[in-house]
């Protein structure tokens, strides 16, 4: 759980102070990225819950195969569906297809396009993806 709440702070202060002050879609990448690995971190605490509650079936030990057995695990828990799927866009993010807009400005965008349809990533976006992820630590502990 320290791993966690360390990631979690590290990527707090990219959101809060370094994306206020740079505004460049480089700190976007570098927060999800740490997004990614803190939510990788809560899925091994998933799959430890998960096998101590003998819900566990022994699988490989491939991250796709992990991601669908928690969730069909944890289907009835919002707060981990919406924290898995955003694990599948943070994880396929250095796959996909980028547009940098507004960089250096207020209004600093990063287009990307998954699953056939362009997210925008944007500040505003990015509190949404915080709120969620809070909520998913909290389930955790």
């Amino acid at each position: 759980m320290e791993a966690i709440i360390k990631e979690k702070i590290s990527a707090d202060h990219l959101l809060y102070v370094s994306l206020k002050y740079t505004k460049t879609c480089d700190v976007i990448i570098n927060l999800l990225s740490r997004w990614k690995n803190m939510i990788e971190r809560g899925m091994d605490r998933l799959v430890a819950k998960a096998k101590k509650d003998k819900k566990w079936k022994p699988i490989p030990d491939a991250p796709r195969a992990k991601l669908i057995q928690l969730k069909t695990i944890y289907t009835r828990a919002p707060e981990v569906m919406h924290a898995l799927e955003l694990y599948e866009l943070f994880r396929d993010l250095e796959k996909l297809e980028k547009v940098r807009e507004n960089e250096f400005r207020k209004g600093v965008n990063l287009k990307v396009t998954y699953k056939e349809k362009i997210i925008n990533i944007n500040l505003n976006q990015l509190k949404e993806y915080a709120e969620t992820l809070e909520k998913f630590i909290s389930y955790i502990k």
